[in-house]
Parts: C-alpha cells; structure tokens; sequence
C-alpha cells in the first residue's frame, strides 16, 4: 500500500505528534509498505529518508502551548506537488482541524482520507471564525482516529461524527532495551535516597512542575540522598532558580534530550512524575515510562487514569496537590515491593501500546476508508486559503 502521511507541526521542535508519526510510518514501513511523510521542516535540517520537508515552520498558540505549523500559499502548493508525486492509495493527516498542512493536505487531497486527532479541544482557536472551511475538511475526511476516549468523546459531541479510538504506540523494545545514564539510579534506601524524573516544558503550567517541585523540596529536607533528573526544553537558571540553593546539587537538568537519551532517562529513575493539571487527552509519556519499566506516578487525570489501568500500572494522586503527591512518593521510595507490582502490570498494560499492535488496527482503518471511497475521487474545488 502506498501511504502518505502529514505532520502538522515542525520536525525541528521534538513533541508528541511528531514522535507519534515518526513511530508510525516506521512501524508501517516495516510491515512492508511505502510511506511518504510531509512536515515542516528547515531545509537543511536531518531528517529520515522518508520525510519530505514542506519548508520552514512558524510558531502558532495553541492548546495552551506554541505549535510550528507551515500554512499559506507556498505550503499549498508543495502540499499538492507532494500529493500528486506520491499517488498514495490513502491519505493520513494529524490534527486537520488546525491552520496546518493538515488541514491544506484535506483539501488538496483526491481519495481516501483518514485523520488522526490527538487533543480533546473542541475546535481550533484560530479556526473558530472560520466555520465554512471547517465543515469542508470534516465533510473530505474519510474516516476518524481518536488517541483516546476524550478525543473520541470530542468528534462524537462537537465534530457530527464518530472516530476508531486507536491509542498512541510507543516502540517498547527501545525504551525496555535503553541503558540507564551512567551514576544513575543510584540508591533507593528506605527513608534517605531515590530518584524522580520529570520530562516536558517545566514554564508550562499545565505540565505542573510547581506540584513536582514543592513535593521534591518537601521530601528531600528529610530524604537526604533524595534527586531530582529533569529533562526539556528551558533555560537552566529558570528551573534552579525555583529550589533553594542547598538542593541544587541534587537536581540535574539534561535540556532537551534526543529519542534514544529521553528512553535513557526514563531508564535512570525509580519513580517517574507526571504532575500535569490538564490539557491531556492521552499521556504519551506514560506509556513511554512503563515500556521502560520505570514505576509511574501521575496525576489522577482522566487521560492519565485510563492509560493506567485505573492505578493498576501506576498511582494516581489528587491533581495539583503536592501534599498527597508527596505521600504517594515516599510511600513507594520506601517499597521496592510495590514499585516492582506495579512496573510488572505496567509491562501487561504496554503490550497493548506496542507499535506493531498499534499500526496494524491503524491499517484495518486505511482499509475500510479505501473501501468506502471505492476508487472514487472526490471534487477538489475549494476556495483557497491565502
């Protein structure tokens, strides 16, 4: 089958829905078929064989963070020249809904149209005085894809149509397989030592990092060998400067990490921390630390609570309470027992994640959408944007 695939947001900035489309088309690539993918990207930036860049992205609020999108009369032509050149059997955007190639990619596109929406909001800000255009690309879309209930429970209610829950995969092997950063864990004694990790943009305040960093500085006042290893995008000073400066020893901050160095990370701590607020409708990284038989602690989200098992592959605490964060965290530094109950429903719970898994209903929906548009090319007249 040959597949074309769009990423809306930049391949230059590492996130969720890049990683999510990178995992997939190699998943796909693997089970023998031919996949094209587009992003924004700079022209000079490394990129896998089968990404083709669609040219320098610019940032865009959105879901309470900054996305890079490519959008205008230039991507609308490269979008084009990209669909005609690879003559895909099917077409598979992400978040469509956003002032995207997605959303340029729908239009443009001659078949079978599947779409992949990873986020629970309603509609796009930026789109939201636009309503014409937004039933056009709703109504070229062949069939839909939900990361999680909440993003179903979205295209049910908001968007007049259903979608396949399909959850995001994480490629176990790599992260059960990754070697631990040299010096770490380290010890884990009852009542002195242990480790917590931390992934994501520590200035965003739905990621939560002021629960984290209360309960770190709660528990390492009595907890001396107690460490805190964070990693992602942000100046140094900025995450120091939140401890008091007798702690900044014990707090190691490795910037933004590559693939292989985040599954590394997630390898080096005893207790991953997912403090979130909201804002979530999967929990990516969650799947990441079990595949990495880290033991998780999350906040009691529901995207974060399904992914769990309900707290069976991992503990929950009361959202935004650095107090009961605090408990659950010493509770489990001082229970080996626990921890290791929890990271082997943790391996059961991921199995279901695994890319291959994953990709394979992926394909069962490439299927049906085929079938239904039954070689059918559907109109391409639209009014351009821009």
């Amino acid at each position: 089958m040959r597949i074309g695939i769009v990423c809306p947001y930049s391949f230059d900035v590492p996130g969720g829905v890049q990683n999510h489309v990178m995992d997939l088309a190699e998943a796909l690539i693997a089970l023998g078929h031919e996949v094209s993918v587009l992003a924004p990207a700079d022209e000079d930036s490394p990129l896998p064989e089968y990404v083709v860049s669609a040219g320098r992205a610019v940032p865009l609020p959105y879901n309470g963070s900054v996305a890079r999108i490519a959008f205008g009369p230039v991507s609308t032509a490269r979008v084009r020249r990209w669909i005609t050149n690879g003559d895909f059997d099917v077409l598979h955007v992400h978040e469509p809904l956003t002032l995207s190639l997605s959303l340029l990619a729908v239009l443009s596109a001659r078949g079978p149209v599947v779409a992949t929406f990873h986020t629970a909001m309603t509609r796009s800000r930026v789109l939201a005085a636009a309503q014409g255009v937004l039933q056009i690309v709703l109504e070229r879309i062949t069939a839909r894809i939900a990361v999680s209930a909440l993003a179903r429970k979205v295209q049910v209610e908001h968007m007049d149509g259903g979608a396949v829950e399909i959850p995001n995969g994480v490629a176990v092997a790599k992260f059960a397989d990754a070697e631990p950063l040299p010096g770490w864990p380290g010890e884990c004694a009852a009542g002195t030592g242990g480790t917590l990790g931390f992934l994501g943009r520590f200035t965003e305040a739905r990621k939560g990092f002021p629960v984290l960093r209360d309960a770190f500085v709660a528990l390492a006042a009595t907890r001396p060998g107690l460490r805190l290893l964070v990693a992602g995008p942000g100046d140094p000073d900025d995450l120091y400067d939140q401890f008091p400066a007798e702690l900044h020893e014990r707090i190691t901050f490795l910037g933004l990490v590559s693939e292989a160095d985040k599954a590394r990370m997630l390898r080096s701590v005893h207790l991953y921390v997912a403090p979130n607020t909201g804002g979530e409708s999967f929990g990516m990284i969650l799947t990441e630390a079990l595949a990495a038989g880290t033991t998780v602690v999350a906040s009691d989200l529901d995207a974060f609570r399904r992914v769990l098992d309900g707290g069976r592959a991992g503990r929950l605490f009361p959202t935004g309470d650095s107090v009961g964060l605090r408990a659950v965290l010493s509770e489990l530094l001082d229970d080996p027992a626990g921890r290791a109950t929890l990271s082997a429903c943790g391996d059961q719970v991921v199995a279901n994640f695994d890319w291959p898994v994953v990709a394979r209903r992926v394909l069962e929906v490439y299927a049906a959408a085929i079938e239904a548009t039954d070689g059918r090319v559907i109109d391409q007249e639209w009014v351009g944007l821009g």
